[in-house]
């Protein structure tokens, strides 16, 4: 039987005036996030696609450096650097790694980051293929405008703080979109796909809304990652302690020394990647930190098998002197710590899923631009349209608005509840929609619980910080502001929607985390 018309129309009204409700909000953060954080998306999602491919093109710009010869015998990279260290005394260097671990041919690079050099080394011959400031290459000045936009010191923030905006962008932009189609399934073909029959405008729009909503998963992947790897430090601090170890135990893992007493001998590269070897013998060696003084230590970077198809990466610090293994992230690490060697950076450039995922964070990093010229062509119009009206006059609130005001204007307890209640609604929606997101991004190279489980825990990171600055916020408030009456409904809204928020995603996190050894 249908339901009577009159309430079928009370249905229509409440749920158009939900849509134009949501639409204000979002709308705002859409719009504002837009204007102000698009240009450098823009710049920083074409950099970004770039690098996805930075090892080929670098190879392609520059094969004499890269590419040797082949010779009679191959030195391994720690037998190359005792070579080098002889025959070139004068060539001071930090870091070593093989350009190419598939490649045979591929050259040995060698970083000297006091001078900010780097030299290749034949693997057949130990002769030197060339040499180049760091900063010189063509990938290299890209990296840096990825990073940090060229600018010293705040850039890294302002690349950061815009990488967190894109994933507001992207999640408001999907809010904007779904409550105006959700009940309509006869209609998701329509709006899921471009009418070409229709004019450049309804193009545009189209457009706009296909490419946002295909693009969403990888964009809140590369967004989530590309904020972490800004505020490295802040992301390590939470997952050790998601693991009950207190933030100070980071230092204390990074900061290991050598015991030095007065004679001792220092290892050489071969000696500390044979006990490596030992240690980790299914391990492939990858590069050598050489130490810069008598209290420094070996540092190993290795990889083995593991999920991700770039591997799990191990990092181990061996005492130059005894060759004692003072760190092993393996084992000393938090079970959790292992998400951040091994998948932070492959899935921020898709190198975990191999090829597949690799194109679709190229493409992810062409969609800004994308998104940011049809949006563009969207607004500017309006704007215009707006602008030119004299006066603007708001539209009488109806019974739905009306009590909502009356819930802003009561007392805050309600206020409070009111908000809170919304957030634990949000934050479920959130939760699914990061988890989601992963799955999807790594749907297509077949491997999807890790970048699911991945997209929730790091997600989960962002909203513990910024319940932390919520809570400030609301001390603050009540301690200074509230004795006299100056105290500001919007601190309690942003406090009980990041209360709402960290209540659903700390549990769930802390059972990733607990789970991270037999995932990661």
């Amino acid at each position: 039987m249908h339901k009577p018309p009159e309430k079928n129309n009370s249905k229509s009204r409440k749920g158009l005036r939900w849509a134009l409700h949501q639409k204000r909000w979002f709308g705002k953060w859409h719009l504002y996030l837009g204007i102000i954080a698009g240009a450098v998306l823009c710049i920083v999602g074409l950099t970004g696609s770039i690098l996805v491919f930075q090892d080929e093109i670098d190879v392609a710009l520059n094969k004499n450096l890269f590419e040797s010869l082949k010779g009679q015998k191959r030195y391994s990279i720690d037998e190359v650097i005792p070579v080098v260290q002889q025959k070139y005394p004068d060539r001071k260097f930090d870091y070593v790694f093989q350009t190419d671990e598939e490649n045979p041919n591929a050259t040995y690079r060698f970083y000297n980051f006091t001078t900010e050099e780097e030299f290749f080394v034949n693997p057949y011959t130990a002769e030197l293929c060339g040499k180049r400031l760091i900063n010189s290459s063509f990938i290299r000045i890209v990296m840096n405008i990825h990073r940090t936009l060229l600018i010293p010191a705040a850039g890294r923030y302002i690349v950061g703080f815009a990488t967190l905006g894109m994933l507001i962008l992207t999640i408001s932009g999907l809010r904007l979109w779904v409550p105006q189609q959700y009940k309509k399934w006869k209609q998701w073909k329509a709006v899921l796909t471009v009418n070409f029959k229709a004019g450049f405008k309804r193009q545009n729009y189209d457009w706009h809304n296909v490419l946002g909503f295909y693009s969403a998963p990888v964009i809140i992947l590369l967004s989530i990652t590309g904020f972490a790897i800004t505020f490295s430090t802040v992301f390590i601090a939470f997952l050790f302690m998601l693991t009950g170890q207190s933030p100070q135990s980071v230092a204390g893992i990074f900061g290991q020394k050598s015991e030095y007493t007065q004679g001792a001998k220092r290892l050489s590269a071969t000696d500390v990647a044979k006990i490596a070897s030992e240690e980790m013998p299914k391990a492939q060696l990858l590069g050598i930190a050489v130490p810069a003084d008598s209290s420094m230590v070996y540092r190993l970077d290795l990889k083995s098998d593991g999920p991700a198809r770039s591997g799990n990466r191990i990092m181990l610090m061996v005492d130059q002197y005894t060759g004692k293994i003072v760190l092993n992230s393996e084992k000393d690490f938090p079970d959790i710590g292992n998400s951040y060697l091994s998948w932070l950076t492959p899935i921020h450039y898709g190198t975990f899923g191999g090829m597949p995922t690799r194109i679709l964070a190229l493409l992810g990093g062409l969609m800004p631009l994308l998104l940011y010229i049809t949006g563009f062509i969207i607004w500017w119009p309006r704007y215009k349209k707006q602008t030119a009206k004299a006066t603007y006059v708001a539209p009488k609130p109806n019974r739905a608005e009306q009590q909502l005001n009356a819930i802003r204007e009561g007392k805050l307890s309600r206020y409070f509840g009111f908000y809170f209640k919304k957030g634990i609604r949000y934050a479920l929606l959130l939760l699914v929609a990061a988890f989601v997101a992963g799955a999807l991004y790594g749907l297509i190279s077949g491997i999807i619980i890790q970048p699911a489980l991945f997209a929730v825990l790091y997600t989960g990171i962002c909203i513990i910080v910024n319940f932390i600055i919520a809570l400030l916020i609301f001390i603050i408030n009540l301690l200074f502001l509230a004795p006299f009456k100056m105290s500001k409904r919007n601190t309690f809204k942003y406090f009980s929607l990041s209360l709402a928020f960290v209540l659903v995603f700390l549990p769930v996190i802390i059972a990733v985390a607990k789970l991270s050894r037999n995932v990661f």
